[in-house]
């Protein structure tokens, strides 16, 4: 039954580090929303399965919350406000696709030889999902980074969110109240984001957040 459990953790947590790499070279809107919908729910699989093999009821509540908003509510949300702001294009980036999947590789491999080493003494399954999820965080920062749309700027930043949930749930789950008031915060986050999407939109007639370093350039 460990073998097993250890296997199954061991393949969702690794295919979140998958999908992390799918949205890193994802070119299109669309197809970003989707692959950070497919995102948050093999993240609540994973944290359902942490529920179960920890007997830990409380996961389970936050399974339905990554379910509910990550994989349904937030995606919607971001395809309305993408078809609102009228920005139905290829998504712009700071570097091409070919370095920036190179880079995604070498933060997994960097954050493998990390945790590995510094868990040593600590539970197998756990050193595992603590090793990828630095590499979802990591995976997240890098889509931040290398995205100039503001929309794909916020999906990194949901997904870098995800791999912290996936963290605390492999070792051995955070308090019930406590992963609640996350959650919300987050949406709250969400909500402040959009906003701030639909400003810039109104400002500068693009998502592109170049715009704000020229706009800054011309104040000076």
């Amino acid at each position: 039954m460990h073998s097993i459990a250890f296997d199954i953790s061991h393949t969702l947590a690794g295919g979140l580090v998958l999908i992390s790499l799918m949205m890193l070279y994802q070119d299109r809107l669309y197809s970003l929303l989707n692959v950070f919908a497919l995102h948050a729910l093999v993240l609540s699989l994973s944290v359902a399965w942490q529920a179960f093999i920890q007997d830990a009821p409380h996961l389970y509540v936050t399974a339905v919350i990554a379910l509910v908003f990550k994989a349904i509510v937030i995606p919607v949300a971001l395809h309305r406000i993408v078809k609102q702001l009228g920005i139905h294009r290829d998504i712009e980036s700071a570097v091409g696709i070919g370095p920036t999947m190179l880079a995604g590789m070498g933060l997994v491999a960097l954050s493998l030889v990390l945790m590995l080493r510094v868990t040593s003494d600590a539970d197998p399954l756990a050193r595992e999902d603590l090793a990828f999820a630095l590499s979802v965080v990591l995976l997240g920062l890098l889509v931040m980074v290398t995205r100039r749309n503001a929309v794909s700027q916020v999906v990194g930043f949901m997904s870098l969110e995800n791999g912290l949930v996936l963290a605390a749930t492999g070792a051995k789950g955070m308090p019930l109240v406590v992963e609640i008031s996350v959650a919300f915060s987050i949406l709250i986050a969400f909500i402040v984001i959009g906003i701030f999407l639909f400003r810039i939109r109104e400002r500068f007639d693009s998502v592109d957040v170049s715009a704000l370093d020229d706009f800054r350039g011309e104040r000076r």
